[in-house]
């Protein structure tokens, strides 16, 4: 029967969706476990191996065989990175949200330009960190895995010239592209708010007196202010700081909006005390101070300044007006060009631009604060700068927990430095699911995961490199005993011999212990284990559906015994709740045979703090005021210290005391000792024919 189309629409039946549903029994599934369920679905991807400019992965490379995970681990994390948003003003990337508007670059030609983008996820990660130094002290903490763009393209944080982890990297010779350290607003004082209504009221506003006589023939004196605009936050910030000053103000319409004009709204004060006070107010100082000069740049800026094709103007005629600008700019530090156009005026105008390209511009911007922020837009400005934006040093600071997001350009500025962004959760947005709870439930199967990666590895263009496995979920994650896509493209690797590390949490691991030890054989297997705490009942909390600790230890045992290098990672350690239990921790690793061991503290910025109390308040109630009293022992009194240093693993005796229990049982205990890296030595390429191309590469 022929479909019949309908009303208004352009298709008259829907196809069946390329993502077809694959019916999985599972037999690890709890029968009182609550809805939803895991569904799962066939991802009809044309390629397997990932290129990963991900700020967020220890690898260039990576094989994922399933999209999403079961497994729900969640952690927390802070970051004090200033981050360049869409409006001009700048926010601590801890302080981002998706959906969040901000500056990325795009390429244009033979430039880059500065782009709006959205932030589509946000994050955090556990790794070591690195403080970056570049000329004119801008610095930057990010992992040893972050990407940096540079002149030659985009760059790790560290990385080496030979072995397995030979990619490309900083070095004290590269010169990174930006703008250079972002500065942040310093606030508002009260001499600040007195420049700015100075600037304001001098360049846009309206204030006089005048006699004039009564009918009854008695002579009055009328007193008016009146300030009036276009731009509305103009306008309030100059009424709050009158308000707070002590000078009320009404609203009133003073142009309606037409066909041509819009609507200019305004603030209005007629007594005569209002009209005294508003005098004293933006009298001219004798010595002004250098917040009142910021105030006053950030007022005369919002009545007549303006922002075009990379131009910071700011026009008038007054004498009086041009000369405190530019000593105040002067006094700013910025530099200066004065120019004085006639246009046929009996007074001629004089423009005052600020020097220095985008880089002076945004310290203008976020150092004197405007208030309009239509005029900050930097779109469209070729990513160029005279930043001297040179490597300086790169330094590791330790174990830390860093946000990362993702962004609709793939970048975003940090620190005035442009840098790539993550991208593990999103992926999920993509296909119109969620990053949360859609990304635990809605899994993407990859059924020809093994056969793409073959075909991959056959390729001439292949350079043999670690693989990851996988990037960006848990490879071993409970479906993987049905379909066992893991293990096959672990045998593509081993007929290769091509280095692989595994990270996961589960004992299902072990499955696949020939096919490690082989590839083991020839330096090219590694894996490590997660042990957060071996108490079963806190573990099935923090880490639902995965194995419990003591499968874990078991894993780590197979694997050693097999001749696989293996590792531990135990995090977060939570003060007063499983802080004990490092030593144990480390010890039961040692035992079963690891060889690498790292550890982190809790850390709770912001807002996760409250979720934090509430978690403990539902599963741990008599625990509670001890573990939030231990963890404001180690934060100065709170229970959240943002400074470098003291954050990633604490202050005081009972942080010290935790550092100096990891560092002597890792000794004790003969762990992290120097080890041999993965080595792409052994690579070789199966012919159709059977036979062997050796790499010697």
């Amino acid at each position: 029967m022929k479909e019949l189309p309908i009303h208004g629409r352009g298709a008259s039946w829907n196809p069946p969706n390329r993502f077809e549903p694959i019916l999985v029994e599972r037999e690890d599934w709890d029968p009182d476990d609550p809805l939803p369920r895991t569904q799962f679905f066939r991802d009809a991807a044309r390629s397997i191996l990932a290129r990963n400019d991900s700020p967020d992965v220890g690898f260039e490379v990576s094989v994922n065989p399933y999209r999403g995970c079961e497994h729900g681990c969640v952690y927390c994390a802070s970051g004090e990175t200033p981050i360049l948003m869409a409006d001009g003003t700048t926010r601590r990337l801890a302080d981002l949200r998706v959906g969040d508007h901000i500056y990325g670059t795009a390429r244009d030609g033979w430039y880059r330009r500065y782009v709006k983008t959205v932030v589509l996820a946000h994050w955090e990660t556990q790794k070591p960190a690195y403080r970056i130094r570049l000329g004119e002290g801008t610095e930057l903490i990010a992992s040893e895995d972050h990407r940096l763009l540079t002149l030659r393209g985009w760059k790790f944080v560290t990385g080496t010239e030979q072995g397995a982890n030979r990619r490309p990297h900083l070095t004290t010779n590269d010169e990174l592209l930006g703008i250079g350290g972002l500065q942040v607003n310093s606030g508002e004082s009260d001499d600040y708010r007195l420049g700015y209504l100075c600037g304001i009221m001098r360049g846009d506003g309206h204030l006089a007196s005048h006699d004039y006589q009564r009918a009854s023939g008695r002579r009055s004196r009328l007193y008016q202010f009146r300030l009036a605009m276009v731009d509305e936050p103009a306008l309030e910030r100059a009424a709050r700081y009158l308000a707070e000053l002590g000078v009320e103000t009404t609203r009133f319409a003073f142009q309606r909006a037409t066909g041509r004009r819009k609507e200019i709204r305004g603030i209005r004060a007629q007594s005569r005390s209002s009209f005294e006070r508003i005098t004293q107010l933006v009298a001219w100082p004798a010595w002004p101070s250098l917040e009142w000069s910021r105030g006053f740049l950030a007022g005369i800026f919002d009545a007549e300044g303006s922002y075009s094709g990379g131009i910071l103007r700011i026009p008038n005629t007054d004498t009086a007006i041009v000369e405190t600008t530019t000593k105040a700019m002067r006094r700013l530090g910025f530099d200066l060009a004065v120019e004085r156009v006639k246009r046929n005026r009996t007074r001629p105008i004089t423009i005052v631009r600020v020097l220095g390209g985008l880089r002076q511009h945004l310290r203008f911007f976020h150092g004197v604060n405007p208030a309009i922020l239509r005029k900050r837009a930097i779109g469209g400005q070729a990513l160029k700068s005279s930043a001297q934006l040179r490597v300086v040093s790169v330094e590791p600071i330790g174990l830390m927990t860093l946000f990362d997001i993702t962004t609709g350009t793939g970048d975003f500025m940090a620190n005035g430095v442009v840098s790539h962004n993550c991208y593990a959760r999103p992926t999920h947005e993509y296909l119109g699911l969620s990053a949360g709870l859609d990304f635990e439930t809605k899994i993407f199967v990859k059924e020809d995961a093994p056969e793409l990666l073959r075909r991959s590895l056959s390729s001439p263009r292949w350079q043999p490199q670690v693989i990851a496995i996988s990037g960006v979920t848990d490879p071993y994650q409970p479906v993987e005993r049905r379909l066992g896509l893991t293990r096959r493209c672990l045998e593509v690797l081993a007929e290769f011999r091509n280095p692989v590390g595994v990270v996961t949490k589960n004992y299902l691991v072990t499955r696949d212990l020939d096919v490690l030890s082989e590839l083991a054989h020839h330096r090219a297997a590694s894996v490590t284990l997660s042990v957060t705490t071996l108490d079963n009942r806190l573990q099935r909390v923090m880490e639902p559906r995965t194995s419990i600790p003591a499968r874990r230890l078991a894993a780590i045992q197979a694997l050693t015994r097999a001749g696989i290098p293996t590792g531990v990672m135990v995090a977060p350690v939570i003060p007063g709740l499983t802080d004990h239990e490092l030593p144990k921790i480390l010890e039961a690793a040692a035992g079963a045979g690891a060889t690498r061991a790292g550890y982190v503290l809790l850390r709770l910025p912001y807002a996760v703090a409250s979720l934090f109390e509430t978690w403990l308040a539902q599963h741990f109630p008599e625990r509670k005021d001890k573990v939030l009293g231990r963890i404001r022992e180690m934060r100065g009194g709170r229970l959240y210290d943002s400074r470098f240093g003291a954050r990633k693993k604490g202050q005081g005796p009972y942080a010290e005391q935790i550092a100096r229990m990891f560092a002597v049982t890792c000794k004790r205990l003969g762990l992290n000792r120097p080890a041999s890296e993965l080595s792409i030595a052994a690579f070789r390429r199966p012919s159709a024919e059977g036979q062997l191309d050796i790499f010697l590469g």
